[in-house]
């Protein structure tokens, strides 16, 4: 009699859900006793191991709480630790370099259009400089924000011939359809809204800047239609 290999069970569907469990801790355990080694072969204890692991899920929890997003401590850590992979990965593409600090900021924000805390405490721990000497450089760059912004940048200018030609009502007018104010991100994270001084675009004032795009006195209908959301747009 032929046996249907395609009804047989796999060890998966077989493998009762404590037993699965019970192997998944006892890799970790073990991937945790390698790290462990490693740490120790550098002439580093267990206890500063422990001390680096528990700042990082103090920032982690941080994080989590500060966007609001984030419910599960599992979920809060994963998330952490895929932003340091990362940043490891855009380092190690500028060499480890401390002069490449600015462009190491700006690939990293290029792909998550923010700069949380524990995002500036890796890079000032993987290019060896004072975490005071990151923040400042984020600080100081208009470019840099520290705090989240949505998928799309809004940017009003109301540099001088833009605010004769009536920026200031653009500014107000965009800010009461996205819901919020200059600064601000919109509660799906879809928007930012930004308040400017110089585009570079005198010629189309008032300007209203969307990502790369420049729109030159838009209306009310034209404001409406350009700033839909995502799901709107479907």
């Amino acid at each position: 009699m032929a046996i249907d290999k395609t009804s047989a069970p796999t060890t998966a569907q077989t493998e009762s859900m404590p037993e699965a469990r019970t192997r998944a801790e006892a890799d970790v355990v073990l991937k945790s006793l390698e790290a462990l080694a490693d740490y120790q072969s550098m002439g580093l204890s267990s206890r500063e191991l422990m001390g680096e692991l528990q700042t990082l899920e103090s920032e982690a929890r941080y994080h989590a709480t500060k966007l609001g997003q984030i419910k599960e401590k599992g979920k809060a850590l994963s998330s952490m630790a895929a932003d340091l992979r990362l940043v490891d990965k855009v380092i190690e593409k500028h060499g480890f370099k401390r002069n490449a600090l600015i462009q190491v900021l700006l690939d990293v924000q290029a792909t998550k259009r923010w700069l949380p805390r524990h995002i500036l405490m890796w890079i000032a721990r993987r290019l060896d400089v004072p975490l005071s000497r990151v923040y400042e450089v984020a600080q100081f760059y208009e470019a840099f924000s520290l705090k989240p912004r949505g998928k799309h940048t809004v940017q009003v200018c109301t540099g001088t011939s833009c605010y004769v030609r009536h920026a200031p009502e653009l500014l107000s007018t965009v800010g009461a359809v996205l819901g919020i104010k200059p600064g601000e991100t919109d509660a799906g994270m879809n928007y930012t809204l930004q308040e400017v001084h110089c585009l570079g675009c005198c010629a189309l004032a008032p300007v209203l800047k969307i990502d790369e795009a420049y729109h030159g006195d838009p209306s009310y209908k034209q404001i409406k239609e350009l700033l839909k959301t995502d799901g709107e747009k479907e």
